[in-house]
């Protein structure tokens, strides 16, 4: 860890990421491409509203809906409040839920209250988060200590080197991740989900995970919120000039979701997901869960809690309907449902 990555640098960096994601343009203008998969409707889907069973099982937890609210912050003031937001709504509706980045943690420990929900969220799937070289820096002991100190089910080990290279702070050497990864995959006592941040998995770095005993991925994938493109916001001038080269860098995150499901991986479908249908589209590729933040967030800073569960309520129920009109049962249906791929993401897939 660098010297400048002080306690407070990294809480200063988090909140300031915080308020640039509520107010700001922050996402790509590509597109994930989950707009090229076309699910075909049912007029006689011979189903009530109430038979559609959206349930699944992960990690040995029960979800109500194939949903994560992905991890955004934590090491400060207003990560509780949010984290704890988040969680209240993961556990009203049976949801997965991730903490941001847990470096905070290393420098000061006491920031585990920042990240701890379970007092409200004592039956959620909750997922801990950490950088792959700080993991690869304080070892399996420490990182499984991060774990127990949340009461976390897993953990995402989250690759970012595009936006490292963009920070000005940032870290410029990823040798040795591959090998923190193969021995947290063998010696942590929780699973471990690598998960990228913005730009998508390539079947090149699928290929490499497999290759160490990866089983999950989160995929990330471009065309949701942009990293380079928020620190390019936060910046001196090198820091604006290459962020803004690399803002629209990355896989879409619909090419990435079919990339691993190839690779014989589980898949969590993350990066500009948006809405119910954005998430069964997800599932049709291949995925067994989706992932988003970003609305989340933005409901969280116009009305709080309230409008988070709001948000979750309606994100919920627009699933439920979309399964319904393709005629799925249950999520294992809708992953069957009969589709129509658009040319742009065929060009990717083949």
């Amino acid at each position: 860890m660098s010297d400048k990555e002080t306690t407070g640098g990294i809480g200063s960096r988090k909140d300031s990421h915080l308020a640039l994601c509520a107010e700001r343009d922050v996402e790509h203008h590509r597109s994930t491409l989950l707009d090229q998969v076309h699910l075909l409707h049912d007029s006689l889907p011979e189903l009530a509203i109430a038979d559609v069973d959206l349930s699944v099982e992960l990690f040995g937890r029960r979800l109500q809906a194939p949903i994560m609210i992905s991890g955004m912050t934590g090491g400060t003031d207003s990560g509780r409040e949010l984290n704890r937001a988040m969680a209240t709504a993961a556990q009203k509706f049976g949801l997965a839920m991730g903490v941001g980045s847990q470096r905070a943690m290393l420098v000061r420990p006491d920031a585990a209250d920042t990240f701890r929900v379970r007092e409200v969220a004592p039956d959620i799937l909750l997922f801990a988060n950490l950088g792959c070289v700080q993991a690869r820096d304080a070892g399996v002991e420490r990182v499984a200590e991060l774990v127990e100190s949340i009461h976390a089910d897993a953990i995402c080990i989250h690759l970012n080197p595009a936006q490292e290279l963009v920070q000005d702070e940032g870290d410029r050497d990823f040798r040795g991740c591959l090998d923190a990864i193969a021995k947290l995959v063998d010696e942590l006592h929780v699973p471990t989900i690598v998960k990228e941040t913005g730009c998508g998995l390539s079947p090149a770095t699928l290929t490499r995970l497999a290759a160490v005993g990866a089983e999950w991925v989160d995929t990330s994938g471009a065309g949701g919120t942009t990293w380079t493109g928020i620190e390019a916001m936060r910046g001196g001038a090198r820091q604006q000039s290459l962020g803004e080269a690399l803002r629209e860098w990355g896989i879409p995150t619909a090419a990435s979701v079919a990339y691993a499901r190839r690779a014989g991986f589980r898949v969590i479908a993350s990066g500009g997901i948006r809405s119910g249908l954005d998430v069964a589209r997800a599932i049709a590729l291949g995925a067994d869960a989706a992932g988003l933040a970003l609305p989340f967030l933005r409901a969280f800073a116009a009305g709080g809690t309230t409008e988070v569960l709001n948000t979750t309520a309606a994100l919920v129920e627009s699933l439920r309907s979309i399964a319904m009109l393709v005629g799925a049962a249950s999520v294992a249906a809708l992953r069957k449902a009969p589709r129509v791929l658009g040319p742009e993401l065929r060009a990717w897939l083949d």
